[in-house]
């Protein structure tokens, strides 16, 4: 184990070498932690074709799932970001699916959320709206946002998540959840309908819940970008709090 000077350490586990923060308790929302592998005594064939291991036919973990597998159903080695590993590692076939269009997230949509956008903001109720730059922050745990005021969200306290989209006729506007939106055609590459974001949220120290509404500023195609990289991201928060 080894200190780098960025908070992270270097960390050496059975799956591999990882890239960790020195506080687990400052980790990105959107990680994982390495599954348990099924031990070996458990796992006389492989447990996707059915092989039996013997001393040639050698049984293999998947880092992402910790199941047995040979070789042939276990060979891929891809990038996985999520469990912070710093070199591909070996997945089986369906898990290998999985990170592969995650790399997706981490190599285009995080760099949008980092650089943030402009939306028009009100909070609860509030007759009164501000111009602000909404972005996440570094270590992914949080939304900056600024502009004659600046104030902060959890992503792990917020509790819902609404992506306000442009209708398909003049005027109109619908609202569509997190569920609904998934692998749906409202947010298309480009996020080129959505418009605005409504989140409901426990600020820090507090139970209560509050509501914060974002609409699209002047820029609306950089903003739609943003939208659509945070409805990513959402994705990903959901999956995490359910492993």
């Amino acid at each position: 184990m080894s200190s780098v000077p960025d908070g992270k350490k270097l960390i050496r586990s059975p799956s591999g070498l990882r890239m960790v923060p020195e506080n687990g308790a400052f980790s990105s929302p959107f990680s994982l932690d390495e599954p348990q592998w099924v031990p070996d005594k458990e796992c006389p064939r492989c447990m996707q074709c059915d092989t039996k291991f013997d001393f040639i036919k050698r049984k293999h973990h998947c880092r992402r799932c910790g199941r047995c597998f040979c070789d042939k159903c276990c060979s891929k080695k891809v990038a996985l970001q999520r469990m912070c590993f710093v070199d591909p590692v070996r997945q089986c076939a369906e898990c290998s699916l999985v990170s592969q269009k995650e790399m997706e997230f981490y190599d285009k949509q995080l760099k949008v959320l980092l650089g943030g956008g402009t939306f028009i903001v009100t909070l609860g109720t509030s007759e009164k709206s501000e111009t602000m730059t909404c972005r996440l922050s570094n270590n992914h745990r949080y939304l900056f946002l600024d502009g004659e005021s600046h104030f902060e969200v959890e992503l792990s306290r917020i509790s819902s998540m609404q992506i306000l989209t442009d209708g398909t006729s003049p005027g109109e506007n619908d609202i569509h959840t997190y569920t609904s939106l998934l692998d749906s055609h409202f947010i298309s590459e480009g996020g080129s309908r959505a418009s605005g974001m409504l989140l409901h949220y426990k600020p820090m120290g507090s139970q209560d819940v509050q509501q914060l509404r974002m609409e699209a500023a002047d820029d609306k195609k950089v903003a739609s970008l943003w939208l659509a990289a945070m409805h990513k991201a959402a994705k990903l928060l959901y999956e995490a709090r359910d492993q």
